[in-house]
């Protein structure tokens, strides 16, 4: 309730490295690969969305992972121990009333000009800017900070405009107003605005010094591939795991009409959901990091895992927080559900909102990135080569043909011709992949083509494309998962649920690119073309129309037994997360309650049976165990157990409830 991380905590998270993970041991830090520095994020968001963030933003994007690659000697070795230790404390100011999404538009300034300190003529930037949303800049020591660099009195060479440029600044710097904060969802962490008024820093603040003017938007771009790629997606993955573990075990422990609520078909279909995408989110998470570990920049996929992590987040704490109902709106310690919720919007907003993440980065960043041949042919349009030009294009429409032909030969034998590993009992998934994969290539060629330069402003079609990339993904990282781990027949249902559901996404989105394709041209595009291209695509990729379903209710039935039943699928679906002891209230008290309410379960089937063979009589629940103990049904020890378990769900059934003098200082 004081609004901020214990001082204890905050000593604890200095002295043992937490703001060192990615700093190498020679600077003082520990030097943790991408998959264990996701993992530890993880476990603590488990446990803390508040320490989670805290411990995220020194070991993404900012002062700490832009000086490991662009530093110079001489800003290493000073500031990365500092960094480790915790001596520093860092934030970074990219985020401004003026430059949201678009980054690039700051007005943030840094004009180059000479001034005179101690007696010395000194060369530096005079900073003005405004940002806001600043994780840690109320407690932050070192201002990471992106800026346009203006060089007016050509100090520094002809150029006036020198472009976009990342430095440290030090907090104590004359003009500096920080300190104030934001309230996110009443989240508490360290949030809040930075304002620079003519703040004066000298020219070696410049990460990487004077080699590094102007390259801060690259800078960031490469940076933020790897961050992107390790923070949010931690944190999705700490909650859904979590909500894995509360719901499975609440539906298994909360009783009504004298059933688990678990039993119920209406319980099974969001338990299915929150299993099934727990495990996807999770392999693709894992997955991610192995990209970024094997040395790759993946700034596709990790624009992949961050927005389509964070919105399985989302989905999954709605799913939980239905099961557990009228108990997951009380806050309190009792509801260890509230704060995750809290939190879920900053996940879905933060490092680029998801609308546009969708809609214009993943598939307006990967059509070029990943394509074979198109940035060929911007490159040699710009370089007026028609030689480059010709064999580029040539290329181009051999791959065009080649696509078209590969996709209607997968279509239409129902994806049985794709190669796919025969050892697998996932084979029929790969081979669907295969084919969805065919599709989306040809369809996307004919997009651009069809659509030319205005697909960047079709945000919807980009957004389906964006979808159908996406959800190849992350089945390609449950069936890589699934590959990896022991074959039980619990990890089984998981996957199959997996990929069935992106399939049927899959599907969507590329249905919903057709059907729309050629309304695309009632907004300036070449009318005919584009609908003689939808009609023709739709003959190729879906022949039969849309087959693919989502998963259905019998496998979504296992999948939630699975979650009730099986306690090592459970563990294993789950253990990434921190589980707090069994005498602590919230899930600590929901495991106790569960393992009690295991043991009672063949004591309860013999009541029931006693009931069914008419040696007791029908009662509510509280009354049988009576009943049976009189009739010598059960034992004294059997009643025992009852009687536990009982004791035990009445406890995680309650809510919190406060005096109204209390109730005030909560919020």
């Amino acid at each position: 309730q004081q609004r901020d991380l214990p001082t204890s905590i905050w000593v604890f998270l200095r002295t043992n490295g937490f703001f060192g993970m990615i700093i190498p041991k020679q600077y003082g830090g520990h030097g943790f690969s991408a998959i264990a520095h996701s993992r530890v994020v993880t476990k603590i968001s488990s446990r803390s969305v508040t320490a989670a963030v805290t411990v995220m933003v020194p070991n993404s994007l900012g002062p700490g992972e832009l000086l490991l690659h662009y530093g110079t000697e001489e800003q290493k070795k000073y500031y990365l121990p500092r960094l480790a230790k915790g001596d520093e404390i860092p934030c970074f100011g990219l985020t401004g009333p003026e430059a949201g999404s678009d980054a690039a538009a700051t007005q943030s300034t840094g004009v180059v000009e000479k001034r005179t300190i101690d007696g010395k003529q000194v060369i530096g930037l005079r900073l003005n800017w405004k940002k806001r949303y600043i994780t840690l800049a109320p407690v932050a020591t070192l201002i990471g900070l992106a800026f346009r660099i203006q060089d007016p009195d050509h100090l520094l060479g002809d150029k006036e405009d020198l472009g976009i440029t990342c430095a440290l600044i030090s907090r104590d710097l004359e003009g500096i107003e920080i300190g104030q904060r934001h309230d996110p969802m009443g989240v508490p962490f360290m949030n809040g605005p930075i304002v620079g008024r003519d703040v004066f820093a000298p020219l070696d603040c410049i990460i990487g010094g004077r080699e590094g003017i102007g390259h801060g938007w690259r800078m960031l771009m490469e940076c933020l591939a790897a961050g992107r790629s390790i923070s949010l997606p931690a944190l999705s993955v700490g909650a859904a795991q979590m909500m894995t573990r509360i719901s499975g075990a609440y539906a298994t422990v909360r009783e009504q009409f004298d059933t688990p609520i678990g039993r119920f078909e209406g319980i099974e279909e969001p338990l299915a959901r929150i299993a099934g995408k727990t495990y996807m989110m999770t392999a693709t998470r894992t997955l991610t990091c192995g990209a970024l570990d094997a040395g790759e920049k993946p700034a596709v996929l990790s624009a992949i895992a961050k927005a389509y992590l964070t919105e399985g987040m989302r989905e999954v704490v709605t799913d939980a927080m239905d099961i557990r109902a009228g108990a997951a709106i009380q806050k309190g310690p009792r509801n260890p559900l509230a704060r995750t919720w809290d939190a879920v919007p900053i996940g879905i907003t933060v490092e680029g909102a998801n609308i546009l993440t969708r809609s214009m980065i993943i598939y307006g960043q990967g059509a070029i990135r990943c394509h074979p041949f198109v940035q060929h042919e911007i490159n040699s349009i710009a370089e007026k080569n028609l030689k480059k030009f010709d064999k580029a294009i040539f290329g181009h429409v051999n791959l065009l043909f080649r696509n078209a032909t590969r996709a209607k030969l997968l279509a239409w034998t129902g994806s049985r011709l794709a190669g796919a590993p025969r050892t697998e009992d996932t084979v029929r998934y790969y081979q669907h992949l295969s084919r969805f994969s065919a599709a989306f290539e040809l369809l996307s060629d004919v997009a651009m083509g069809t659509l030319g330069g205005t697909l960047k402003r079709r945000e919807k079609i980009s957004g389906r494309l964006a979808d159908a990339l996406a959800y190849m993904y992350l089945a390609s990282s449950a069936l890589k998962r699934y590959h990896d781990e022991a074959k039980t027949t619990a990890n089984y249902n998981l996957v199959r649920w997996s990929v069935e559901h992106c399939l049927y996404r899959i599907q969507e989105a590329l249905l919903g690119v057709l059907e729309n394709l050629g309304s695309a041209a009632d907004r300036g595009g070449p009318r005919v073309p584009m609908r003689v291209a939808a009609w023709w695509l739709s003959w190729i990729i879906f022949p039969l129309g849309a087959r693919f379903r989502p998963p259905s209710d019998k496998l979504g039935a296992r999948v939630a037994r699975d979650i009730l039943e099986d306690r090592e699928a459970r563990i294993n679906l789950t253990h990434d997360i921190f589980v707090p002891p069994p005498n602590e209230v919230g899930l600590g008290t929901l495991e106790a309650a569960l393992d009690k309410a295991v043991r009672a379960i063949p004591v309860e089937t013999k009541l029931r049976d006693a009931v069914r063979e008419g040696r007791l009589d029908r009662a509510p629940g509280y009354m049988l165990d009576e009943m049976g103990l009189k009739a010598g049904v059960i034992s004294p020890a059997e009643y025992q157990l009852l009687h536990e378990a009982d004791t035990a769900r009445n406890e995680v059934v309650a809510v919190d409830a406060f005096d109204p003098e209390v109730y005030k200082t909560l919020h």
